[in-house]
């Protein structure tokens, strides 16, 4: 992952404990050095895996505020990215007064991963440790903790120039418990929430499971259309990057590599070309499966206990909600 620019500012609450302050550096960060490409790398793979709300810049209105503006200038070659990224820091610091617990370093940073750029914002805490030094001896060390997160955004650049309509290119940290860090975060980028990437992730399962059963495939087939699913969906979480349903559509089924896709828009389920993949969602789903003595049962974790119960004592299986399909023949068989 190329860094092209990268900087590192301080926020701290002043000592009466009022409002938030700016430190901020002297200049950029030297990219040549390969612990920053590290740092804002570990920084980057630590957002990837956590819950996001995403959206784009609102173009008026309330919402609409002037990092679009800043960005534009920015690109243009009209405003230096530290001038660019102090503007941030300073709009930041403004916009979450109330919440002194943010105080950190805040790492922003300009990257290229393919054909793609982004830039990223992200702040890190810094944690008390114990390291050796030259001598061999223990000693104080402070280390930055990258694996904890509570406030960051992300804009994928190389989209939001595309101009694609149904773009959702802003991206942030959506914790359940950081509720007000959330909304300062959207303040702060000017932007309107888009997709829903929970509810989106289990429209296109179930959109998926519909499918398994319409096609009637075996149970391996089954479960290694599943796995290519889930698989794929993983990739993209890793990389930050939505899934495409194209492209999902061709890894799913390589022989009708149109016929997911097909399926999903025939039966209009409303999801977007691009789907944002969450994790808590996709760890939940697997499918289970199982054949013997002429019974194959085959159905999706998330009917169980709804749909579906098990009866451990008893070694039953209940289905509340049996298929259409079978049980038309078992009437006839009636």
């Amino acid at each position: 992952m190329p860094l092209l620019h990268s900087i590192v500012h301080r926020l701290d609450p002043t000592l009466d404990g009022e409002r938030l302050t700016l430190t901020a550096a002297p200049a950029e960060a030297d990219n040549v050095e390969p612990v920053m490409e590290s740092l804002v790398s570990a920084l980057n793979d630590t957002y990837n895996t956590k819950p996001k709300g995403w959206g784009c810049f609102a173009e008026e209105g309330e919402q609409a505020g002037p990092l679009s503006v800043w960005l534009r200038d920015y690109l243009a070659g009209e405003k230096r990215f530290d001038e660019l990224a102090t503007a941030l820091a300073e709009r930041l610091a403004s916009q979450l007064q109330e919440q002194l617990s943010v105080s950190g370093y805040l790492v922003i940073s300009h990257q290229r991963q393919g054909d793609t750029e982004t830039l990223f914002m992200g702040l890190v805490h810094q944690r008390e440790g114990i390291g050796i030094n030259d001598a061999h001896q223990a000693v104080p060390a402070a280390q930055l903790n990258t694996r904890q997160l509570t406030l960051a955004a992300r804009i994928n650049l190389s989209q939001w120039q595309s101009d694609s309509p149904d773009a959702q290119y802003v991206s942030f940290l959506k914790d359940r418990g950081g509720k007000k860090l959330g909304e300062g975060m959207m303040a702060l980028l000017g932007m309107e929430e888009g997709i829903d990437a929970p509810t989106e992730t289990r429209t296109l399962l179930k959109a998926f499971s519909d499918y398994v059963e319409k096609e009637d495939f075996d149970d391996e087939a089954s479960r290694e259309k599943t796995d290519t699913l889930v698989g794929y969906a993983n990739d993209q979480l890793s990389r930050g990057e939505p899934m495409t349903l194209d492209e999902l559509s061709a890894l799913v089924d390589e022989k009708q590599p149109k016929a997911f896709y097909e399926h999903i828009r025939n039966a209009d389920y409303g999801l977007s070309p691009e789907i944002p993949p969450d994790k808590r969602t996709l760890n939940q789903f697997r499918r289970f499966t199982g054949r013997a003595g002429g019974v194959s049962i085959s159905f999706d974790s998330h009917l169980l206990g709804s749909s579906i119960e098990y009866d451990a004592a008893q070694d039953r299986l209940i289905i509340k909600q049996v298929p259409k399909q079978l049980k038309e023949q078992l009437t006839k068989q009636e």
